[in-house]
């Protein structure tokens, strides 16, 4: 592998591990996407609260002063000009007008002697015309008003806002208190905008930053709070692989703390329970085996007696009384019966401590079938379709007793005849062993190789264990292979050994 492969396994690594803390479904985005939606909400209430306040603040202190300004020179130096003023006259004071401290565009309208209408423009703002007045306003200004007690104007001031090229303007306009002169004004808003626009673009930064502060702060909040429940993830992990002293450092006092608390006592006990039930189970296995060890002695003697009765009933010399002869024939079978008993107990108890080995060897399945079927005599009862020369590593003496138990099976419960076919399937040995018989019933099926599983409401008194089938299946695992049982379609119960015709990967030698 080049170093560039191992650099962008390393980066894809890097980013699958980024994006598995961060999918969806993960606390910690949920955590920061809450957080970010909270003060994204507050800033953008706050920003959107401030900028209208402060907007409103503005565009009224500066059309305030404006409007003050403007009625103060419309009183102050419009009010001085004759009912019939000149153009110049009308001219001049517009000047002056618009000289003033706020600097706006005034338009002045009167009438001269004859009648005529007179405009006279400060000239700002590319010529303030009447046209730029809108018409709602003129008519507002020219409407003259009730004179009494509560309002002793007949001509009040009127302004709006409008805006001509994307610029805004304050507008304007009144008539003197007498009459006569009409005056308008135009202020550009245009600074007013741009102080307006500089506070909406620090609103937003300070809405991006508190963004930003909301999203860290969540991620530091979110490896508080999960920091513990990965650990206790991983704890727990490591429970269920069996490393029952698995425990959690305890710190604080607050829910988590409780948990972690919690969950140390649970492992605790739990470690109690496993370490008991062990002991049991150990002393259980080591019960069954020395149960088994210290039978075998006396029940060699017993063998030996009885083997020489049954030759004595055999022989038929008479020396055994007819009477009890079949009291002597029940001793025998139920001797052999307790003798296989034992012999299986202490297999069993063989699989259950680890201490069960394979002697692995080369041999023909077909021979070694041939053999186990001709020691016990079942040549006539068993058919056998397997070609020679397929060839298998395996424990020949392991195999035979898999063999014995699955043929006898067949041969005691089924039907025959009782065919075994092997065949090769990939790097396996398949042996299937199939009886006649009526089947297994569907809720037995399930509990064929259970210990001392009997099926006696099917079935009669059998003379076996019930361990056979569960020692088939353990050589059968041992050896890495597996043993099902099923019922076949045209009647009768199929038995299918499947083993590797290679050594099993955990026997091999490192």
């Amino acid at each position: 592998m080049t170093d560039t492969q191992a650099g962008l396994r390393g980066w894809t690594a890097a980013r699958k591990g980024v994006w598995s803390r961060l999918r969806f479904t993960s606390l910690r985005l949920r955590l920061v996407v809450v957080f970010g939606l909270v003060a994204l909400t507050a800033a953008v209430s706050a920003s959107g609260i401030a900028y209208w306040l402060n907007r409103e603040a503005v565009l009224t202190r500066t059309q305030d002063a404006v409007l003050r300004d403007f009625q103060q020179e419309m009183q102050n130096r419009a009010g001085l000009l004759p009912a019939r003023p000149t153009q110049d006259e009308l001219q001049h004071t517009a000047g002056q007008m618009a000289n003033s401290s706020q600097r706006f565009s005034v338009l002045l309208v009167a009438q001269d002697a004859d009648g005529k209408p007179l405009y006279s423009s400060s000239g700002a703002l590319d010529g303030f015309t009447l046209a730029d007045v809108p018409k709602s306003l003129r008519t507002a200004v020219n409407d003259k008003q009730q004179v009494d007690s509560s309002d002793k104007a007949a001509y009040h001031l009127y302004w709006q806002r409008i805006v001509e090229d994307d610029k805004p303007y304050l507008i304007a306009g009144t008539k003197v208190i007498g009459g006569g002169t009409t005056g308008y004004m135009l202020k550009s808003l245009e600074q007013e905008a741009k102080d307006l626009n500089s506070l909406a673009w620090s609103l937003g930064i300070a809405t991006g930053l508190a963004l930003i502060g909301s999203a860290l702060l969540a991620q530091a909040a979110a490896t508080t709070v999960l920091k513990p429940v990965h650990r206790l993830g991983v704890a727990a992990r490591r429970l269920g692989e069996g490393r029952l002293d698995t425990r959690l450092r305890v710190s604080g006092t607050d829910e988590l703390a409780d948990l972690s608390r919690t969950f140390n006592n649970a492992a605790e006990a739990l470690e109690k329970r496993v370490a008991d039930m062990a002991g049991r189970d150990e002393a259980s296995r080591r019960f069954v085996a020395d149960m088994s060890h210290e039978l075998r002695t006396p029940l060699t003697a017993i063998t030996a007696v009885t083997e020489v009765l049954e030759e004595e009933l055999e022989a038929g010399t008479g020396s055994v009384d007819p009477m009890i002869e079949p009291a002597v024939r029940l001793v025998v079978s139920e001797t052999r019966r307790l003798n296989d008993l034992v012999e299986n107990l202490m297999e069993v108890t063989r699989f259950d401590a680890g201490t069960a080995r394979l002697v692995l060897d080369d041999v023909d399945v077909a021979d070694l079938i041939t053999a186990c079927i001709d020691a016990r005599a079942w040549l006539d009862a068993v058919e056998l379709d397997a070609e020679r020369g397929i060839m298998a590593r395996l424990d020949p003496r392991r195999l035979d007793v898999i063999l014995a138990n699955l043929i006898g099976n067949a041969l005691k419960h089924g039907g025959s005849p009782v065919r075994v076919t092997v065949r090769e399937e990939d790097d396996a040995v398949v042996i299937d062993v199939r009886d006649h018989g009526p089947g297994i019933p569907e809720d037995v099926l399930p509990h064929v190789f259970d210990r001392f599983y009997k099926a006696s409401a099917s079935r009669p008194r059998s003379e076996g264990s019930g361990l056979g089938l569960s020692i088939a299946l353990e050589n059968a695992h041992i050896h890495g292979g597996e043993i099902t049982a099923a019922n076949s379609p045209d009647g009768g119960a199929v038995f299918t050994l499947r083993l590797p015709r290679d050594e099993p990967a955990d026997k091999k030698e490192d």
